[in-house]
């Protein structure tokens, strides 16, 4: 039951957090914003969730889990009710902020709750369990947000959470055994407050930077260089302090170290297909939204095959399932490298099921393996690491694929124009140009618009080619970890 609860609360805080992906069409439009306006209520849930979720094992040890969870369940559930009844741009920010904010814990603590309920030789089977929040959660908001968004409006997106967050929150109340007495520890605020402008910033780089030209930016050369000093402040009085913040001697576990760079690898590799395919197939290639959707929730349903298939992985050494998943994560990004604007949908669900598929084979190994030599006194605070390095991973590489894009984009369609010239040859050969001309406005409209939208599938496979050499960088660090006997020893 206590399973079931966290996995039910966790699921719902995951669904948020991409659900206004869908939505910011209509949100746009509905708010009369610009579209640098409205990217606004991502961002800040983004950051907002990044600068708390540090925080959960210091919540945990002085509140206690049942209250801390408790709280952000409710706390999110009501604020995403509020999202849907916003009338403003600025009050859509608040309630998405506070929705970050509040849920923040909810993933660290349920992670953290299940390892600790269960004794360690089922590890492996909860956090399969548990692992399909991290697949099945961001794969559930886009595809019903979506479809109740074209159905009804956009507001329906959210209120469709609003009943399962009061399930979870009731269940939760339930089953959670009782806290034990909070330990009065103070919050070292030198290391809070230096490790929350330096994520801030980042965050506001990776976010505002492309549409800011990046360093040709006044605001973005600021806010690296505020990143930066407070990143060294931060480092600084973790290493020279009795109690920090942030724990950094956990580091000295080299197994929790491998860990935290795989899981950031993990998030940089999770959600990009989710974020680069429907805006490729939806711009260029044509499909409709339903097909769009139905693609997404293919890749849930591999994400189920690829934690059913760890009950038997899950025997093995952790080294070799995630060598299995990265490399399934290899294979699907070279045939996404492969791919053309006349793709057909059977090869598009193929490649989302193995894109789940991969992902759900990596996520037990990898908990596993970050905290098996970890002792168990230092797991919320651990987990609220893990998990706060995969949301990073996340935000930076979905800003460097989409970077890749534009940059290849229009790259590629200044060098592809140059060759349409009444010097070349081969415009005026029938049948090589086909249905295209060049003696019309209206032929060369039409040209312009093919060679922009090659270009632009150029520039998605470059991004594609970014995320298989990510997944087979991991490999790599996966072979450095400790084996289960030297673990042991």
């Amino acid at each position: 039951m206590i399973l079931a609860s966290v996995v039910l609360g966790s699921t719902l805080y995951a669904t948020t957090l991409l659900v206004a992906s869908t939505l910011l069409p209509q949100m746009q439009g509905s708010m009369a914003a610009t579209p640098d306006e409205i990217a606004w209520t991502t961002t800040f849930n983004i950051l907002a969730t990044a600068i708390v979720t540090p925080t959960s094992g210091f919540l945990a040890a002085r509140f206690g889990r049942r209250r801390v969870m408790l709280f952000s369940v409710i706390g999110s559930t009501a604020a995403t009710w509020l999202c849907g009844q916003a009338e403003s741009l600025e009050a859509l920010v608040l309630w998405r902020i506070l929705q970050g904010g509040i849920g923040a814990p909810v993933v660290p603590l349920a992670n953290a709750i299940v390892l600790d309920s269960f004794p360690r030789r089922q590890a492996g089977l909860v956090s399969s369990i548990f692992g399909m929040t991290v697949v099945l959660g961001p794969v559930i908001g886009p595809v019903f947000g979506g479809m109740l968004a074209e159905t009804y409006n956009w507001r329906w997106a959210f209120y469709m959470i609003v009943p399962a967050g009061a399930v979870a929150a009731f269940c939760l109340h339930l089953t959670l055994p009782p806290d034990r007495p909070g330990t009065r520890l103070p919050l070292d605020w030198t290391g809070f407050l230096a490790l929350s402008v330096c994520i801030a910033c980042v965050q506001l780089v990776f976010s505002r930077g492309q549409r800011l030209d990046w360093f040709e930016s006044p605001e973005i050369i600021i806010e690296t260089g505020i990143a930066a000093l407070a990143f060294y402040v931060f480092l600084a009085h973790s290493l020279t302090t009795e109690r920090p913040f942030l724990n950094l001697r956990l580091l000295l576990d080299r197994n929790y170290a491998l860990g935290l760079i795989l899981v950031f690898i993990h998030g940089m590799v999770n959600f990009t297909p989710i974020v680069l395919l429907p805006t490729l197939l939806q711009g260029y290639a044509g499909y409709p939204d339903s097909i769009i959707g139905q693609i997404v929730g293919y890749r849930g349903i591999g994400g189920v095959i690829g934690f059913g298939s760890t009950l038997l992985i899950g025997r093995l050494d952790p080294r070799i399932g995630m060598s299995i998943g990265f490399g399934l994560l290899v294979l699907s990004g070279l045939w996404l490298m492969r791919l053309d604007l006349n793709v057909d949908v059977d090869t598009l669900l193929l490649n989302a099921v193995l894109q789940g598929v991969a992902v759900g084979v990596i996520w037990v190994p990898l908990t596993v393996l970050t905290f098996r030599t970890l002792d168990a006194r230092h797991t919320a605070e651990a987990m609220a690491l893990f998990h706060l390095l995969r949301n990073i991973g996340s935000s930076l590489f979905i800003s460097l694929s989409v970077t890749t894009i534009v940059r290849s984009t229009t790259m590629n369609y200044s060098r592809m124009t140059e060759l349409i010239s009444p010097y070349n040859r081969a415009l005026s050969v029938p049948e090589l140009m086909g249905g295209w001309s060049t003696e019309t406005l209206q032929g060369l409209a039409r040209l312009s618009k093919e060679i922009d939208r090659q270009a632009a599938m150029i520039g998605y496979v470059n991004a594609f080619g970014l995320y298989m050499a990510a997944s087979a960088a991991a490999i790599l660090f996966v072979l450095l970890a400790r084996g289960p006997r030297r673990a042991a020893a």
